[in-house]
């Protein structure tokens, strides 16, 4: 079978500000997370345009963790316009068969490497009980 024994893909968004740092302090800690989550560093997750995310699973990415500064973002105005635009998201999501949990936008400090992995793990558990993205739409369909 094509794909047995491969994880599905998550992707995090990480401000170069706080999350990143973060993660970077996972590493730091020689603590590790697992190796299908990829680390995108990014200044302002709030330039990502709704498209983004749904491209994303549309291209096979599973999970979506958004590691913001939250409100002690540099940049006024961004956090509130990011949880905004990812409202929008969820709402598309649904539309689309897509379990909102695959998408989560938390706040992570410079030196948060435990709620790192806690936030890596629970979405590699949502990821692991809902499968590749469009599975709850088929299944929704066959019901």
């Amino acid at each position: 079978m094509a794909g047995q024994g491969t994880k599905p893909k998550i992707l995090i968004l990480a401000t170069e500000d706080c999350a990143y740092p973060g993660a970077n302090s996972v590493g730091q800690a020689h603590l590790a997370y697992a190796d299908n989550v990829y680390v995108l560093r990014t200044r302002e997750p709030a330039m990502f345009p709704e498209k983004f995310y749904l491209d994303c699973f549309a291209k096979g990415v599973a999970g979506i963790i958004i590691m913001s500064c939250g409100v002690e973002c540099p940049y006024e105005g961004a956090y509130h316009a990011l949880s905004k635009r990812i409202d929008r998201v969820y709402v598309s999501m649904k539309q689309r068969g897509l379990d909102p949990r695959r998408l989560r936008l938390t706040a992570i400090c410079t030196v948060c490497n435990r709620a790192f992995l806690n936030e890596v793990k629970k979405m590699n558990d949502v990821v692991s009980e809902l499968g590749m993205p469009g599975e709850e739409k088929m299944a929704t369909a066959a019901a």
